[in-house]
């Protein structure tokens, strides 16, 4: 096998995926049966900069070409043998965000990442103007907000787009974005249409709501459209990469040009692809530095929802969104304490300390046997604001009455509980809308543990929970699997995922049992009813610029990390 691996490596005939996480860049290499035979990583965090979050442009051109050099390394330590081209590439980041240009392509302002929150005002106008939720988050809200804010780069504006559009304009030269990233820049028509593979129909910006922003923005920015990539879907046709691009990639000059590219996705769409969850009553949840569900829809709902985002399939199919900004991090942070209490006694007693992977399974081990309810227990996971409960300043929390049973199964359990909660609060909107789910699929760091945080998941969402045997590939296989699809767009996208990618794939399904559920509503009754505690905590407590994001969790934090799919 790996000579076989060899040969096409050198022949040029695997695919190559790149996804810019929030803590982790990946390049993902796989072969031609798009099993991953090589990835490379590079760690970044975001910076905190005039009262905004937000990566540099060098960082990341620093950054890329990190982690595509430890890709190639990993390939000539394989196989020895140096890439130099590739059947198909593709390139996925963080979705929504401001990037802004002029005419001569350069950055107006910094990157304005998804994590700002300072859009309210905007965000508020435009959803009421547009009739659909528009997130604070969402690009075309940045760019509302400037211009209500009148800020001097407006005038110049010539272009905006999202970190995977600026990557892969990078790269190829084309100013084009893939439907799904494109859906949180600015809402698409999703309209149904009765055409075959390869023949998305509208799956382009909505015209009658862009003639509505238009009219909003006024002389402020004379034509939106323009500002705008083009829209493609799964499949098209994306533009190759240049000399230019290869030489910004991989400045060795050992990768060459022409390698045909894919659209440029956002990582809610490759989570979907990693997951199998692009057909109708299929959806997913990622869990990682924030978490999000998605729900591929059969019809449109009743009624905007704020607390739903309504984006796309990479083929443009209409999706739920239920994204919260905080997820896994607060686990992390319990478990680079655990962590340390074990290493510190084994430095007493003269044994082995347990590595991050046990100190995991042990606590979560403790949350699957502890009380339903978590015992009276109550954590909030909130580094940062969280838009869906309508909290602007978050707090991490653990609260208890003076009888809760405080045991190390209830507190591990309440921090799960707390980590899905806000998801569940979201998700309850769909429950209501009666939308129909046969089963979603997780992915993320946190499930590496088997048991507990499957179990948990499924009783907070009340529907099946699977854990895909490839779901832990993360969005770099993602990307580079829609790659692997420009060779098959005879096939509708669900069909090649269903037949091609994950035909006879091991899945694990755990169902909603009674027991949970009921210990799951009795959590998030109390979880509901304290929220007005996190008010009071953010007004008596002062955070620092760096307490929006957690710190490196001394070997706690690549659990978020590993196969991240998410932020």
């Amino acid at each position: 096998m790996s000579d076989d691996r060899r040969q096409q490596v050198a022949d040029g005939r695997t695919t190559l995926g790149i996804e810019l996480g929030s803590t982790r860049i990946k390049a993902c290499l796989v072969d031609e049966d798009l099993v991953p035979i090589a990835a490379g990583s590079h760690e970044w965090e975001n910076e905190f900069v005039d009262g905004r979050w937000t990566y540099s442009l060098d960082a990341v051109e620093t950054g890329l070409r990190a982690a595509y050099a430890a890709l190639v390394a990993d390939v000539e330590a394989q196989y020895d043998v140096t890439p130099t081209s590739y059947r198909a590439a593709g390139v996925s980041a963080m979705m929504h965000g401001y990037l802004a240009f002029d005419a001569d392509d350069e950055l107006l302002v910094p990157f304005r990442t998804w994590r700002n929150t300072s859009t309210g005002p905007a965000a508020e106008r435009l959803s009421d103007a547009l009739g659909c939720n528009i997130p604070l988050r969402w690009s075309v809200a940045h760019l509302y907000q400037a211009v209500l804010d009148e800020e001097p780069h407006v005038a110049e504006l010539a272009g905006i787009t999202t970190l995977a559009g600026y990557v892969h304009r990078r790269l190829t030269g084309r100013d084009v974005l893939g439907v799904g990233d494109a859906s949180g820049v600015f809402p698409i028509d999703s309209s149904p249409v009765d055409s075959g593979p390869g023949d998305p129909g509208a799956r382009d910006w909505d015209d009658a709501r862009l003639r509505t922003t238009q009219d909003l923005l006024g002389a402020a920015v004379p034509d939106l459209r323009a500002l705008l990539p083009e829209v493609l879907v799964a499949g098209d046709d994306a533009g190759a990469l240049t000399p230019e691009g290869a030489a910004w990639l991989d400045p060795s000059g050992s990768l060459q040009s022409g390698v045909p590219f894919c659209p440029p996705e956002g990582d809610a769409g490759t989570g979907m692809v990693a997951t199998n969850a692009v057909a109708p009553r299929t959806g997913n949840v990622s869990v990682g530095t924030s978490i999000f569900a998605m729900v591929v829809l059969e019809q449109a709902l009743s009624t905007p929802h704020e607390e739903l985002d309504i984006v796309t399939t990479p083929s443009g199919d209409p999706v739920a969104m239920v994204h919260c900004n905080n997820g896994a991090s607060e686990i992390a942070s319990w478990a680079r304490v655990f962590g340390r209490f074990a290493e510190a006694a084994s430095e007493r007693t003269g044994g082995a300390a347990p590595d991050i992977d046990a100190v995991y399974a042990t606590l979560l081990a403790e949350a699957e046997h502890a009380d339903p309810d978590a015992g009276g227990l109550l954590s909030f996971n909130y580094l940062a604001g969280e838009p869906v409960t309508h909290v602007v300043d978050g707090r991490p929390l653990l609260l208890r009455t003076p009888d809760a049973r405080f045991t190390l199964g209830n507190l591990v359990r309440s921090e799960v509980h707390g980590a899905f909660a806000t998801l569940a609060i979201g998700m309850d909107v769909l429950h209501d809308e009666q939308v129909q789910v046969d089963r979603m699929t997780a992915h993320g760091g946190l499930f590496r543990t088997p048991g507990a945080p499957q179990r948990l998941l499924a009783a907070a969402l009340r529907v099946p929970v699977a854990l895909e045997e490839t779901a832990g590939e993360g969005g770099a296989w993602g990307i580079a699997v829609l790659a692997a699809y420009l060779e098959h767009t005879d096939q509708h996208l669900a069909d090649f995922l269903a037949d091609t990618v994950f035909g006879g794939g091991a899945v694990q399904v755990a169902e909603p049992e009674q027991r949970d559920v009921d210990g799951f509503q009795t959590y998030l009754e109390r979880y509901r009813a304290a929220l007005p505690v996190q008010a009071v905590a953010a007004a008596t407590t002062r955070a620092s610029a760096t307490t929006d994001r957690p710190e490196p969790a001394d070997g706690a934090e690549p659990r978020l990390q590993a196969e991240e799919v998410t932020r």
